[in-house]
């Protein structure tokens, strides 16, 4: 009988060598390569008799993109609004969503919350938990008010017996699976949680759920970076990837969807951790500037995006004298690198010096920005420090920074404009809109604001300093 040959797979990125060493070239991880047979995994065992024999595939139908069979199912709503924005309008029957989060965040009281909701509609929900006993599921539901939901229960670890249990009586409308890293299957020749395992059981559990239109719920845990542990190959096969991020010492949490085929990326739900579970915060705005000091230099209130949802935010700024050969540059909730080329540019193209000086930069309320429409709030915080000058209270700020020291414009300028009239903000500073022969370039802003177009960054520095010397 031949040997079965091995290879050596990485459990943290999923490269293969053919040789055992201790650190991974793909990802530079120390000790994470184990030896696996390299023919084994789902259907690994079918494909190689079919290599031998011959074997035949069955016939498939094909149909057009005009044809139209049947009416798909609507959308599983959840009832909890949040949840539903960031994935669309609500749960697309078939979908499976992996779920990240860091432990104990709070992604199984989200889970036994929107299960719990779904239950009390006439939906049969399973939850399927690899890490708890269902009496500790249980006491979970029972303390946040949930324990009289008709939510089927499991501890269960096994894949096929839990394919084979939810294909029994009525169809599942929701299928929860806590956590992905602890199911295995009897057909690879792999411990649970390794990139086999981990890989071959997603592809079984996605089968399943596009043969019958089940939503499936696969939980995933993080590594210390804060990325979805296992295989990246797993959040390719998803139709959606959602991220569940928060900090220790603050009670809002922040849902964000990273990938969604059936809804927008970047889009967020923001909840609050409560002694009854998560609620949704209605206000997210409201809530990032509450407590806010803003007769204090160094901020500046950000007029973002995220997703379709308009969020202002303050952005703080330090510029601190530096005692060390290499002033430090600290940023939380913000690119380091952006804010480098925003000193940069300040420093070539508006004669401000901030090389001998510590520069910290922080989003407030722990919200992490990506978009570059941020580069004209820090600019102004950054120059509001250095010079101890206060920014106008109600005054918000966006726009992009060129290399040039231009400010770009940005898109849905109008939505963000609206958020802040709404939360009672009177002026904006802004980059110059394209002119349009046929609008006007303030058309659909809100009239109670004052619009403040800045086409280079030395005319935000010029106002600030101007407001020093007259201080």
């Amino acid at each position: 009988m031949a040997k079965p040959r091995s290879t050596f797979v990485c459990q943290a990125c999923g490269a293969i060598t053919q040789r055992w060493q201790g650190r991974c070239d793909a990802c530079g991880e120390w000790n994470t390569i184990i030896e696996e047979v390299a023919a084994s995994g789902i259907g690994a065992q079918i494909g190689a008799k079919a290599a031998q024999g011959g074997r035949k595939g069955r016939i498939f139908s094909l149909s057009g993109l005009s044809e139209k069979e049947h009416t798909p199912p609507p959308r599983l709503m959840t009832g909890m609004s949040e949840l539903d924005r960031v994935t669309g309008g609500g749960f697309v029957p078939g979908s499976v969503i992996l779920l990240g989060g860091e432990p104990g965040i709070g992604k199984s009281t989200l889970l036994i919350q929107a299960c719990a909701t779904l239950a009390d509609q006439g939906h049969r929900i399973a939850y399927i938990s690899g890490e708890e006993a269902v009496a500790q599921v249980r006491l979970r539901a029972e303390r946040l008010g949930l324990g009289g939901s008709a939510v089927e229960l499991a501890s269960e670890t096994g894949v096929e017996d839990i394919v084979a249990t939810l294909s029994q009586g009525k169809k599942p409308a929701l299928v929860i699976i806590d956590s992905i890293q602890t199911m295995w299957s009897d057909l690879i020749e792999a411990a649970p949680g390794t990139v086999s395992q981990v890989r071959g059981t997603a592809q079984t559990l996605i089968r399943f759920a596009k043969h019958l239109g089940v939503v499936v719920i696969l939980v995933g845990h993080v590594t210390k970076d804060g990325q979805i542990a296992g295989p990246r190959v797993v959040e390719h096969m998803v139709d959606a990837v959602i991220s569940f991020e928060g900090e220790g010492g603050r009670d809002f949490r922040i849902l964000r969807a990273v990938k969604n085929r059936f809804g927008p990326t970047d889009e967020i739900g923001v909840f609050e951790m409560t002694g009854r579970g998560l609620a949704e915060v209605a206000n997210p705005s409201a809530l990032f500037l509450s407590g806010r000091d803003a007769a204090t230099p160094g901020a500046a209130v950000f007029a973002g995006m995220e997703g379709t949802r308009p969020l202002l935010v303050e952005i703080q700024a330090l510029v601190a004298p530096s005692a060390l050969g290499t002033p430090r540059r600290a940023v939380v909730g913000w690119d380091t690198s952006r804010l480098a080329m925003i000193v940069a540019v300040l420093e070539a193209h508006a004669n401000v010096r901030l090389g001998q000086y510590d520069l910290y930069l922080n989003v407030a309320g722990g919200l992490r920005i990506s978009e570059p429409a941020a580069d004209v709030a820090a600019a102004a915080a950054l120059v509001s420090s250095l010079s101890g000058v206060s920014l106008p209270v109600d005054r918000v700020f966006f726009g992009e920074i060129a290399l040039s020291g231009a400010v770009r414009p940005v898109a849905h300028a109008i939505p963000r404009l609206r958020e802040a009239a709404k939360l009672g903000f009177a002026s904006a500073l802004l980059p110059p809109q394209p002119q349009d022969p046929d609008k006007k370039t303030s058309e659909g802003a809100p009239s109670v604001l004052s619009l403040t177009p800045c086409a280079h960054i030395g005319s935000l520095v010029a106002g600030i300093m101007q407001q020093a010397r007259q201080a």
